[in-house]
């Protein structure tokens, strides 16, 4: 099977490149640059020039590959276009497309406070007023996937962590550098639940495989809340943690990464993953990623 990439050269992408193309895969990777194309094709891919701000070489490359899988970051009003045009090229070739969505999509703002509410795939939820929007997108995929013309579906990964590689864990870290302690909001007892990386590439690989058109796929594996990962953080730099309050949030971190990601609660399960894929994750403790060396040095 000839897969595309798209999202080839961050995080997720690199290491979706480097287990698809240890299997039974022939991986071809989206890249904006030289040092991209290098990172390619270390991971045993093949680097292909393009950008999605010029979608029509994008589009030729992808209905010459059997599945497409976007892993890309963009704004949200780009990244539906994106996909829309990816499913407007794709429609009717007997082809595969997965779209990399988020479980912020069920964000609650909770001000460092615990929430009990946890989403398993399909289960309703009041999506976040910040990117909500992305629902609209992901109904794009699946009711493409469920119109029988695409072999379309998401995933939702949650927190994603492992090799030193989680921006969550990133942001403690520079908080050590930064400011001589490692905030949390409120009580710190909010959080993302979390997946290491290597087991959300597993999952990619059983969803193309088995996944089903129209489906949602969570990849969830684990929780910690966010005092205990700060605590954790500052233990490894020999530095105090520190509850801040919203305002002081704000100040630090900006508005968005404050209320998105350091408010918030996002705690999400993957039963239709692990019935319909046989996903079974295998390292579910963030906790020993947290002094990971890959941190210190970015």
């Amino acid at each position: 099977m000839r897969i595309l990439v798209i999202g080839a050269t961050g995080y997720l992408g690199g290491h979706l490149v480097r287990m698809l193309a240890g299997g039974d895969y022939a991986v071809t990777g989206l890249s904006r640059s030289g040092t991209g194309d290098a990172r390619i094709v270390a991971a045993g891919g093949t680097a292909l020039r393009g950008d999605l701000v010029d979608l029509a070489p994008v589009l030729a490359a992808a209905e010459a590959h059997d599945a497409v899988i976007y892993t890309a970051q963009l704004l949200l009003q780009p990244e539906h276009d994106a996909i829309a045009a990816l499913i407007a090229a794709l429609s009717g070739r007997n082809k595969t497309l997965i779209f990399t969505s988020g479980t912020g999509l069920l964000s609650q703002r909770t001000d460092g406070e615990w929430s009990e509410d946890s989403f398993g795939e399909d289960e309703p939820f009041v999506p976040s007023r910040y990117i909500g929007f992305r629902l609209v997108t992901e109904t794009l995929v699946r009711t493409a996937g469920h119109g029988g013309q695409l072999r379309a579906m998401v995933v939702r990964p949650s927190m994603i962590w492992g090799h030193g590689g989680c921006g969550h864990l990133a942001r403690f870290h520079r908080d050590a550098d930064e400011h001589g302690d490692v905030g949390y909001v409120g009580r710190g007892l909010n959080l993302y639940s979390n997946v290491h990386v290597d087991d959300l590439a597993t999952l990619y690989a059983l969803a193309l495989e088995r996944g089903q058109p129209g489906a949602l796929y969570h990849a969830v594996a684990g929780e910690e809340n966010n005092r205990t990962l700060a605590e954790a953080v500052a233990r490894a730099r020999g530095l105090p943690a520190r509850s801040l309050s919203i305002g002081e949030a704000i100040e630090r971190w900006g508005k968005f990464t404050a209320l998105v990601g350091m408010a918030t609660c996002s705690r999400s399960r993957a039963p239709r993953s692990r019935r319909e894929l046989g996903w079974q994750p295998t390292q579910p403790d963030i906790l020993t990623d947290v002094d990971h060396p890959a941190y210190r040095a970015t």
